[in-house]
């Protein structure tokens, strides 16, 4: 992950992208790309179906985030986090896109065994995009705790800041997703 000192740096960016300076994204993204790059080699790791490659998948992450020069950023890891989800919705539609190419089974996504202990294991990229979005419908905090978690790799301090919450509740809350989203694997796929 990028040096915290660069903060100040990566705020001033953030602030200038918000108010309109296109050239900000380009700034911001040369600063971040191996943060963003990291979390896209984890995210692709042990794939064997999605045929996208980190690099790409940062590029197109890059290219959707260009469409969200308004919203208002606060800091390196919301900027980070923000990419995370991108990455996340950019695996699924082109999960959906092989799926529908092939006319088959899903697409296996390999989740972190640092983050749900034990060893990692594949599942279909589908099922488990439907599964985060069952556990956000019944508590949103949970379900974003869990994404930033497994899908951005956000250590419990990082998402305690993106989300505005103490490193214990998230701690707590992430104690309760992983529980959920690992039994639902295991009843369901």
């Amino acid at each position: 992950m990028a040096d915290p000192t660069d903060a100040p740096h990566t705020i001033a960016i953030l602030e200038r992208w918000s108010r309109g300076d296109s050239k900000a994204l380009a700034d911001l993204t040369a600063l971040l790309y191996q943060d963003m790059h990291q979390i896209a080699v984890r995210e692709l790791r042990g794939e064997r179906q999605l045929t996208i490659q980190p690099t790409a998948l940062v590029h197109e992450v890059y290219l959707r985030l260009a469409k969200m020069h308004e919203m208002s950023w606060r800091d390196r890891a919301h900027f980070l986090s923000m990419a995370a989800r991108i990455m996340r919705q950019a695996l699924i539609d082109e999960a959906r896109r092989v799926r529908a190419d092939k006319r088959q089974g899903g697409t296996p996504v390999t989740l972190s065994d640092t983050n749900l202990g034990g060893s990692a294991a594949s599942y279909d990229a589908l099922d488990v995009d439907a599964l985060l979005t069952e556990l956000s419908s019944f508590d949103e905090s949970v379900g974003e705790i869990v994404t930033l978690r497994i899908f951005g790799g956000l250590s419990v301090d990082e998402a305690a800041e993106v989300l505005s919450l103490s490193a214990a509740t998230v701690n707590r809350r992430w104690a309760t997703g992983k529980a959920w989203l690992m039994r639902e694997l295991a009843v369901r796929l």
